[in-house]
């Protein structure tokens, strides 16, 4: 098989929407994400303007493939009106701490969703598309969820589907449990699933023992996981279950919050963990999506997202920045952040963390072994 590796080009789709306001300024989404990646790999001369595609908005009728009519109208006059009735909010789950209004409620994730749609359409022949800004993974039909308003992934998938791509690998690293995702696909056999999170995480879905007629693979990771347990868990489950699909296309869900200085989770990778996850990835089909998803410490996604955007190009990873990339890391602020006196050095001058090795604890191994086991395929 051709890997998506050696298919050209390789497109990031983003915009320019990205660096206005976003949630509030006490959100954890407050923090600018998407900008920071377009600019860090710009000042490292990675990103042209032949690789840019600056997103679509999707269209009421494009996201009502997954969205109630009645859902999307109501996060469109929640936007005009900037407020929400209480029958509103009890029904859509919009106007709340998690899910507030906000000047660009709708425009914001609408745009992240055209990106997936767009992304959908575009594999129909084989590539790699980067689309930093979606993962919104926790998105239901008739209510947001989670921070989510729109969910992407399950919009990408059903537009790969439209574009004639069959059978779809979704693979999930984020700290949180992609509920959404696998209500919609929990039943679809052409659909693969494969969900890291932190167990007895929000929203607490997501169980060792939970599958559908689908092929689900759910693993809760213990608190504190390392380095070496995320390389057992790719080694002897995400990439060997992908490689045995076969899958036309891979969808993989890259949120940054399972870092260690992420706020929104307790698990301790360095972000060589995700990247060679990705690498793993790479070879096993000839249509790859790339995702972002959860990260709340502005530094850390943004130097983990950016290097992602890197070795799906075939980047060196530098050691350390040139000056005009720490430029951009040096002028981020992380606003309404309680006992923050700025950055560490290595968040402004590096883009790779240092690994965070450590033992292989047997829950996880025998999590590991139990869904081998479960479908009688141990290797």
């Amino acid at each position: 098989m051709q890997s998506a590796s050696a298919i050209t080009p390789v497109r990031f789709i983003g915009h320019e929407i990205y660096r206005g306001p976003s949630y509030g300024p006490w959100h954890p989404l407050r923090v600018p994400r998407v900008s920071t990646v377009m600019d860090l790999a710009r000042a490292l001369g990675w990103l042209p303007a032949t690789q840019f595609i600056s997103s679509p908005r999707a269209k009421p009728a494009a996201l009502s493939i997954f969205h109630t009519p009645d859902y999307i109208r109501a996060l469109m006059q929640a936007e005009a009106d900037q407020a929400v009735s209480d029958a509103t909010r009890a029904r859509h789950n919009i106007g709340t701490p998690s899910n507030p209004v906000f000047p660009e409620m709708f425009r914001r994730p609408a745009t992240s969703a055209g990106a997936s749609l767009l992304a959908g359409e575009l594999l129909a022949q084989p590539g790699i598309i980067y689309s930093p800004a979606g993962g919104t993974h926790h998105g239901f039909p008739d209510y947001a969820n989670g921070f989510c308003y729109f969910n992407d992934p399950v919009l990408a998938i059903l537009a790969l589907r439209r574009a004639g791509v069959r059978r779809i690998a979704y693979i999930d690293i984020d700290a949180h449990h992609p509920d959404g995702v696998e209500a919609r696909f929990a039943n679809d056999p052409e659909v693969l699933q494969i969900s890291t999170h932190e167990e007895n995480r929000w929203p607490r879905t997501g169980a060792l023992a939970d599958r559908g007629v689908g092929q689900v693979y759910n693993l809760p990771l213990p608190r504190d996981l390392n380095d070496d347990e995320m390389a057992y868990a790719r080694d002897h489950l995400i990439l060997p279950i992908v490689q045995r699909f076969g899958p036309d296309a891979i969808v993989l869900q890259c949120g940054s919050d399972a870092l260690l200085e992420d706020p929104q989770s307790r698990l301790s990778l360095s972000n060589n963990a995700h990247l060679d996850i990705l690498r793993g990835l790479i070879p096993l089909s000839t249509r790859l999506l790339v995702l972002g998803g959860g990260g709340y410490n502005p530094w850390s996604v943004g130097r983990l997202w950016t290097a992602v955007w890197g070795v799906l190009n075939g980047q060196d990873l530098p050691d350390t920045l040139p000056p005009n990339a720490s430029t951009v890391l040096a002028a981020l602020t992380w606003v309404g952040r309680k006992r923050f006196s700025g950055p560490p050095d290595t968040w402004v001058r590096t883009l790779i963390d240092a690994p965070r090795t450590g033992p292989i604890r047997p829950e996880l191994r025998d999590r590991v072994t139990h869904l081998f086991r479960r479908e009688g395929i141990w290797n």
